[in-house]
């Protein structure tokens, strides 16, 4: 079949780029109303062989979710002449699991009655929960959010920008290391020698697409530190209710504990100085995180978020500096920080990276929001 009588035959399937649209506007629509859908996805080789029967598979296909989903809900070609996708919108309040199984139920029942069994068993099916799915813990990657498809390194407009983004941050990394190795040999010498415990302090944070990874710090707490104090000050300031400070006359909330009995006082220089974030070189040299992005929220940070909250963990990797860190540090609201960062996100370029780079040090040394 060409493709041209392909198309001819599929006229009740929106066209690839018109669903994709649709999928942006989905996502963006359940970040203000907190009503999650369900991308069902159909793929299938078969899609764009000659037919053998009188109804090809693309159109037993087409007939029988034409048959089988509301009139709200969106079918189209997620790519295009191979994967058709039908956004469920709306779906309730129940768990992702009984919505997917729920669906899944009702899909193959409408796709067993049209098509034969060896039709049957050439198409496959995924389902994926918004914003569930999106952000699931575990190790993936770019290409394995089809939530996301503009993000794949085939749909990337900024592929190019991102392959040069990666090698500033190594480059940078390994200058990093090599230059301050003396810094780094003093500060273990000071951390071992006045508390208990390791060098270093791992701790597992949150990456893009909700990766979990081993973030890397100096150790500036005393070992083995109760995480409830942090935990409930987090969960008070992502709901708007953080530590009051004054700052030159306006009434700011501290993004960080000012006065964490945690911290021993080599700690707190180390903080103030923002030393302790060095060992996250090795991070960027791994690809965990890049020079420049918004920081990495502990699991326990990240359950507390709204879901446009998450968007911040999206588009580009956390990194060791970003737009929030050379504006605001610690002086803003989480509200305003997770803003900022949102704002890097839809506009960096590797410029605006070499100038939050050369922003960092003023920063810095300024200390003016850190703790």
């Amino acid at each position: 079949m060409s493709r041209r009588r392909l198309s001819a035959s599929t006229l009740e399937l929106l066209d690839e780029d018109l669903f994709l649209a649709m999928l942006r506007f989905e996502r963006k629509r359940t970040e203000r109303s907190n009503r999650r859908f369900v991308l069902m996805l159909l793929e299938s080789d078969e899609f764009t062989k000659a037919p053998t029967q009188e109804k090809d598979l693309l159109q037993a296909v087409v007939a029988a979710l034409s048959g089988s989903i509301r009139e709200t809900d969106i079918k189209g070609w997620y790519k295009r002449f191979r994967v058709v996708g039908v956004i469920f919108t709306e779906v309730g309040t129940a768990d992702g699991k009984s919505i997917t199984n729920a669906l899944l139920l009702k899909v193959t029942k409408a796709l067993g009655t049209a098509l034969s069994i060896e039709q049957v068993n050439n198409v496959q099916l995924s389902f994926h929960v918004f914003p569930d799915a999106a952000y699931e813990h575990g190790d993936r990657g770019p290409s394995d959010s089809p939530l996301y498809p503009e993000l794949t390194m085939d749909g990337d407009p900024k592929r190019g920008s991102r392959l040069v983004k990666r090698c500033i941050d190594i480059a940078g990394s390994l200058f990093a290391l090599a230059a301050l190795s003396p810094v780094f040999v003093l500060i273990a010498a000071a951390i071992k020698f006045t508390s208990k415990g390791p060098i270093l302090f791992k701790q597992q944070r949150v990456g893009r697409y909700g990766r979990i990874f081993t973030f890397l710090k100096f150790r500036s707490m005393y070992f083995r530190s109760d995480q409830a104090l942090h935990l409930e000050y987090v969960q008070r300031l992502i709901a708007g209710d953080g530590e009051p400070h004054s700052e030159k006359g306006r009434k700011a909330v501290i993004y960080k504990m000012t006065n964490d009995p945690r911290v021993t006082r080599v700690g707190r220089f180390l903080r103030k100085a923002s030393l302790d974030e060095l060992p996250q070189f090795v991070n960027v040299l791994r690809g965990e995180m890049s020079l420049v992005g918004p920081r990495p929220p502990l699991p326990y940070e990240f359950a507390c978020y709204d879901i446009w909250h998450k968007q911040r963990l999206v588009v580009v990797q956390p990194g060791i500096t970003g737009l929030w860190q050379v504006t605001g540090r610690s002086r803003t609201t989480f509200d305003e920080m997770v803003r900022l960062d949102l704002k890097y996100a839809n506009s960096w370029s590797v410029w605006g990276d070499i100038k939050i780079l050369f922003r960092t040090p003023w920063a810095v040394f300024s200390g003016e929001g850190a703790y």
